[in-house]
């Protein structure tokens, strides 16, 4: 309470005009102070999951045929409304929770296996874009009799539209998951590369590898010890983005035929298999598209989430 000394009123204790902080746990500060890489981590682990214990959902096998069973589509919801209301006293007859596709294919299985190729093309375009664009842009960025020529080659791939360059990739090599990943991945190394390029040369002229050169010290060792911590941070962040735009453009790649071979389950080749038969089966396109956009979405969400977390001048602070 405040108190009156001569006349003097004393000024109030803090805990009578701050109302009083709630105790909050360490995963609950992280989630109040990121909430987007916290939904975008949680979305991206759901799906992880889904992807790694496929075979243990209640799938079967994604290539097997059954043409009498062709075209089923999936549980009325309306009919498993009534049954939960209590309407129905016989719950409908579930054959295929997603439905099946012209050849009698479940869906619901290859929806799910296709989760496991979208994400290894995913994060392997991500790793490999990252590692090569990064040694690229540390040696570009140090070495200056090699900055113009291997800048004006990544001036050259990055003026290509990246799906026209992927499928022309595809086209000089046989359709393979391995063959995707690279021909992707070769169209997301230029962006990697400029960035890492663009932090050595605000990071060379620093104070402290002044300093280090001055001292004597080695170039690998500067590069290892002062260059390399500090574009680990970006290319973080780069790296969730690309991994997310592989997907879609494995996806695309696969929608028009020239990625994943059609015996593999893929969200690409579901998606271009249904659309024949779109507007009386929309199902068949609608679910692996629907999974498609939660996992780039969630990859999205995270990228956003690291970024802010990782540059100070748009960190959140409470």
């Amino acid at each position: 309470m405040s108190a009156t000394i001569s006349g003097i009123t004393a000024a109030p204790d803090l805990g009578e005009v701050l109302p009083p902080r709630k105790a909050r746990g360490r995963v609950g500060m992280f989630i109040h102070r990121h909430p987007t890489i916290f939904v975008g981590g949680l979305l991206l682990s759901i799906i992880l999951c889904i992807g790694i214990f496929a075979p243990f959902l209640g799938t079967v096998d994604p290539t097997a045929l059954a043409p009498a069973r062709r075209t089923r589509p999936p549980p009325d919801i309306f009919a498993w409304t009534g049954y939960w209301l209590g309407l129905d006293k016989k719950p409908p007859a579930v054959q295929f929770l997603f439905g099946s596709d012209m050849l009698g294919r479940d869906v619901y299985s290859r929806v799910l296996y296709g989760t496991q190729i979208s994400l290894l093309v995913g994060f392997s375009v991500a790793v490999v874009a990252s590692v090569i664009g990064m040694f690229i842009g540390l040696t570009s960025g140090f070495i200056r009799s090699v900055d113009t020529v291997v800048m004006r080659v990544m001036d050259g791939l990055q003026s290509i539209p990246g799906i026209l360059l992927a499928i022309a990739l595809m086209a000089l090599t046989r359709a393979s998951v391995q063959n995707v990943i690279a021909a992707i991945a070769v169209t997301q190394i230029p962006p990697v590369a400029r960035l890492v390029r663009s932090v050595v040369l605000t990071l060379r002229e620093q104070p402290y590898v002044e300093a280090a050169v001055a001292a004597g010290t080695r170039m690998p060792m500067i590069i290892l010890k002062h260059i390399l911590p500090n574009t680990l941070a970006p290319v973080s962040v780069q790296a969730t983005f690309i991994c997310a735009s592989a997907m879609l453009t494995e996806a695309t790649l696969s929608f028009i035929g020239a990625g994943t071979p059609p015996i593999i389950p893929s969200w690409g080749n579901i998606m271009a298999e249904g659309r024949a038969l779109w507007q009386v089966k929309p199902y068949i396109v609608f679910f692996p598209a629907a999974f498609l956009s939660v996992t780039v979405l969630a990859v999205n969400l995270l990228g956003d989430g690291l970024r802010d977390a990782l540059d100070p001048r748009l960190a959140k602070r409470i």
